[in-house]
């Protein structure tokens, strides 16, 4: 992570987002813009929670783990997001592991100046009710939505979410990287039951696989696979 002060590119993002009136002026010489790479972990599930982050650029990817070490990809989510503000407001540490897709921006600023300055700005709070309840509304959805669709979807889903822009490359970094297994927890389903959709998409010449490289070949016929992109809202 590369963490900047630069109040010419943040001004240009907080505008591009319209939010310019979210932040107390006396918040904002302690905003932060942070860089992450493609792969960077921008927080650990049960990690201390002391920063309020905004996604202004790029894409994340939020899973949760369990006590077994079994991992589940619960949603991709491009900006206007906001990480951490359930963990701010009920003072826990954070509840998922994010990480970026891609390169990616996020504002942070540092819960003590969110204590001292945003408490009682008014837009700011509203700006978190409205992140908040649309969280919570999704959620709802999802998690009976997710329930009810078979492993193709999921992994056409999780394929569309996480390759790159329009190249239609889901490729590891490095390649040696790419493990099934790891995904097959993503999606909550076995590493053979995984293997077998995979050998049927590509027999159906719906991706190519390589070593350590997902290649898209027929787009049109995954988008209606995925039936709605399920992992992006």
């Amino acid at each position: 992570m590369k963490e900047s002060r630069d109040p010419e590119r943040l001004r240009s993002l907080i505008y591009e987002h319209r939010m310019e009136n979210v932040f107390p002026e006396e918040l904002e010489p302690y905003l932060l813009l942070c860089n992450y790479d493609q792969g960077e972990s921008i927080c650990q599930q049960g990690g201390t929670a002391e920063y309020l982050y905004v996604l202004v650029e790029g894409k994340i990817k939020v899973f949760t783990t369990s006590p077994e070490g079994k991992a589940l990809i619960l949603s991709f989510k491009t900006p206007l997001e906001v990480i951490g503000d359930i963990e701010y407001i009920q003072g826990n540490p954070f509840i998922n592991t994010v990480q970026a897709v891609m390169p990616t921006t996020m504002v942070a600023v540092h819960h003590r100046w969110l204590d001292k300055y945003g408490q009682s700005h008014p837009p700011l709070l509203q700006f978190l009710l409205q992140i908040l309840t649309r969280k919570f509304y999704i959620k709802s959805n999802f998690m009976s939505f997710n329930l009810m669709h078979p492993v193709e979807v999921r992994l056409a889903s999780y394929l569309l979410s996480i390759s790159q822009g329009g190249s239609g490359a889901f490729e590891s970094d490095p390649p040696d990287a790419f493990q099934l297994s790891d995904i097959a927890n993503l999606l909550g389903t076995s590493y053979r039951h995984l293997n077998r959709v995979i050998h049927k998409f590509c027999k159906e010449g719906l991706i190519e696989r390589r070593r350590g490289i997902i290649l898209i070949k027929n787009r049109e016929k995954l988008l209606e696979v995925a039936g709605g992109n399920i992992y992006e809202e």
